[in-house]
């Protein structure tokens, strides 16, 4: 062999020495968003708020001077998508950890997260996803599966609340009626059935459920249906981009109805395209604060936020506010794994339970005080419920109309929901 020959395959050994210690100076982290599918009007900021978070973390030093090598993929809310991206993750360079998104392919993945032992902080807040053991029996063990914010069932369940106190100050006779509208879906469904057992328990009159589809359309058929039924609380379990389509409709049809949204339901963005449309609706907001409230972890959001906006002029919308808590909340899960073992999928789970009441550093007074267990994965059962308020037209910039007041997120009621066993998983 000539020294030519030596030196060559030195030098290949350090490329490839090289290539791998750099890859094992970085934490895989999937990324799962929907940017152009049914639920992408929400997703889109959602999903840009992962991708500035962890890019703001990389900044800021990485996990444990680790960087964050994130795969970001619009799936476009296709659950077999989803699957395949899932497969690439849990093979090859294994992600530590996935930041996910959809009800239906959250669940898809459920078994498969447990077998491999990989955490996933979805966008999902379907409550058959907060039973790790499996022990209330309504739902599958889903010990990797996470969220910020209360569950959809628990959110419903509060908003049920405040509409029998609603008919109550009123002083309305007789029973009110309520009706679930959404698609026929895993996402809206996913509440349906607490909702309805809920309105029950409570005295209401339960309607046959409303179908209308996630894209958005033309509702007017069931709004004529909504104001033939006689409808006093009307669940929408949709995003907002079909949500807006039924507010109008129901709007010009002059059906006179409490619309109560799920937290995709509503938001500025959707006051801002709906109008005075989107006036009353009720909605159930994940921090404490919007954007620009005053809180000491806003300029945390604001810096983050820098990342793809360095201008700091946008105005983010509270999934954006939700997502940065989301992601801060993976983040310390990740550096409390690298401190322990390493940032394994396994020892990022076990970083979830290592704090109760737990706000992230550096988000003080925006994210809501979270716990979560190997027992319980609801990570609270607080629920602030915020009214839309529209008070003229809306056209023209969301940021200035949020300034001058014309739209506005007024706090109703904060609800502390109790830890009933018979609540739990669904």
């Amino acid at each position: 062999m000539t020294i030519k020959t030596l030196l060559g395959t030195a030098s290949l050994a350090l490329m490839i020495a090289g290539a791998s210690a750099s890859a094992q100076a970085q934490i895989a982290i999937g990324h799962l968003a929907d940017y152009s599918g049914g639920t992408s009007d929400v997703g889109t900021p959602y999903g840009q708020a992962v991708a500035d978070t962890f890019a703001w973390v990389n900044k800021n030093g990485g996990i444990d001077g680790k960087k964050l090598e994130v795969d970001t993929n619009d799936y476009g809310y296709q659950v077999p998508r989803a699957i395949a991206l899932y497969k690439k993750w849990s093979s090859g360079n294994k992600v530590a950890a996935i930041m996910g998104w959809g009800t239906a392919d959250t669940e898809a993945l459920t078994g498969f997260l447990a077998n491999d032992k990989i955490p996933d902080i979805s966008g999902s807040y379907a409550a058959a996803l907060t039973d790790p053991e499996g022990s209330s029996g309504k739902a599958k063990p889903a010990p990797y599966n996470f969220f910020y914010g209360p569950s959809y069932s628990d959110a419903v369940r509060a908003e049920l609340m405040w509409a029998a106190e609603d008919w109550k100050a009123k002083g309305k006779p007789g029973k009110p009626k309520f009706v679930h509208m959404g698609a026929n879906h895993p996402y809206p469904n996913a509440p349906k059935a607490a909702g309805e057992a809920m309105a029950k328990d409570l005295g209401f009159e339960v309607l046959p459920p409303l179908v209308f589809a996630l894209a958005p359309g033309d509702y007017s058929a069931q709004c004529l249906s909504l104001k033939s039924s006689g409808a006093n609380y009307a669940y929408l379990g949709n995003t907002a981009a079909s949500n807006i389509s039924v507010m109008k409709a129901c709007k010009a049809a002059s059906v006179d109805v409490q619309f109560m949204s799920n937290v995709w339901g509503m938001d500025e963005n959707a006051a801002k395209t709906a109008g005075d449309a989107a006036d009353g609706v009720i909605f159930p907001l994940r921090t404490a604060v919007a954007w620009g409230g005053s809180a000491p972890g806003m300029k945390t959001v604001e810096e983050i936020s820098k990342m793809s906006d360095p201008s700091g002029n946008v105005y983010r919308p509270v999934h954006y506010v939700a997502a940065v808590c989301s992601a801060m909340y993976m983040k310390e899960a990740l550096d409390w794994a690298a401190k322990n073992g390493g940032a394994t999928g396994e020892n990022v789970a076990k970083g979830f339970y290592q704090k109760k009441d737990w706000v992230p550093a550096g988000m003080e007074g925006v994210c809501n005080p979270s716990t979560w267990t190997a027992k319980d994965h609801r990570g609270t059962m607080k629920i602030d419920l915020y009214r839309a308020k529209v008070s003229g037209p809306t056209d023209g910039d969301l940021k200035d109309l949020i300034a001058k007041g014309t739209i506005k997120l007024e706090k109703v009621k904060t609800v502390d929901l109790p830890r009933k066993p018979e609540w739990f998983g669904w």
